[in-house]
C-alpha cells in the first residue's frame, strides 16, 4: 500500500507532443507509505508543484502513471477523489472570501451535518487541534491573517482525513507559530497511519519531519 509515482513526466502546454526541452518533470519515481513523511525537494521550476496536482488528480501525467493503494488516480479537472488531500501552498488561493472559517473548516462534512451539534463539535475539535480559537470561526478570510487562514485549510484537511496528504509549501511566508503548529499536525497525522507527502524550499523544516528526502533537479 502507497501512494506511487512511476515514471511520471510533464510539461506544457498539457497535450501538446513531447518537446525537445522545457519538460517539467522527467520519468519521476517515488512513493510514499502510510504514515511516512516524504520530503520533497528542489529548485524553483523543478516541478514539485505540478506533481503534487498529478497526485492529487487535479492534473494528468502526461507520461506514467500514479497509484493509490494500487488503484490508479482518476484525473478530474477541480476536484480530488478525497483519498488524496492536498494542502495548497496559498490558503487565500484554497479558500472562498465569502465563507468564514467556520464554514471553510466543515467542507468535508456532509452538508447535512454541518449544522448538527456533532458536525459543529468536529469543526470546533479539529479547529482548536490546529491552535485556532473559536472566535475566529465567524470571521472570513480577509479579516485573519494568512497564518490563521492556513490553520483553516489544515483543520479541514484533518476533517477530510484522507489516507495520503500532499502538503505543498505549507509554512511557505507564515510566521514561526503557525509553522510550528502545522508541523505537529502532520507529526500526529502520519502517527496515526496517513501517508504525507511535504513539499518544500524549507530543509530544515524537511529535515526535521521526513523519513525519506527526494530532491528533485532543476
Amino acid at each position: 500500500m502507497a501512494l506511487v509515482a512511476d515514471g511520471v513526466s510533464c510539461w506544457y502546454p498539457v497535450g501538446a507532443p513531447r518537446p525537445a526541452g522545457g519538460v517539467v518533470l522527467d520519468r519521476v519515481r517515488l512513493a510514499v507509505a502510510p504514515g511516512e513523511i516524504v520530503g520533497l525537494t528542489g529548485p524553483s521550476g523543478a516541478g514539485k508543484s505540478s506533481l503534487g496536482r498529478i497526485l492529487v488528480g487535479l492534473q494528468p501525467a502526461q507520461e506514467g502513471t500514479v497509484l493509490v493503494d494500487g488503484t490508479p488516480v482518476p484525473t478530474r479537472r477541480g476536484r480530488m477523489t478525497g483519498v488524496v488531500g492536498l494542502l495548497h501552498q496559498s490558503p487565500r488561493a484554497a479558500t472562498s472570501p465569502r465563507r468564514p472559517l467556520g464554514a471553510i473548516v466543515a467542507e468535508p462534512l456532509p452538508r447535512r451535518a454541518r449544522g448538527t451539534r456533532d458536525g459543529r463539535t468536529r469543526v470546533a475539535d479539529a479547529a482548536l487541534r490546529v491552535g485556532l480559537t473559536p472566535d475566529l470561526l465567524g470571521r472570513l478570510p480577509a479579516q485573519v491573517s494568512d497564518g490563521q487562514l492556513q490553520r483553516a485549510c489544515l483543520a479541514r484537511a484533518l476533517l477530510a482525513a484522507p489516507r495520503y496528504l500532499v502538503a505543498d509549501e505549507p509554512t511557505a511566508m507564515l510566521d514561526a507559530a503557525t509553522t510550528a503548529a502545522v508541523a505537529q499536525v502532520l507529526r500526529e497525522l502520519a502517527a496515526a497511519g496517513t501517508g504525507v507527502l511535504l513539499v518544500s524550499h524549507d530543509h530544515p523544516l524537511v529535515d526535521a519531519l521526513a523519513d525519506e528526502r527526494v530532491q528533485l533537479p532543476r
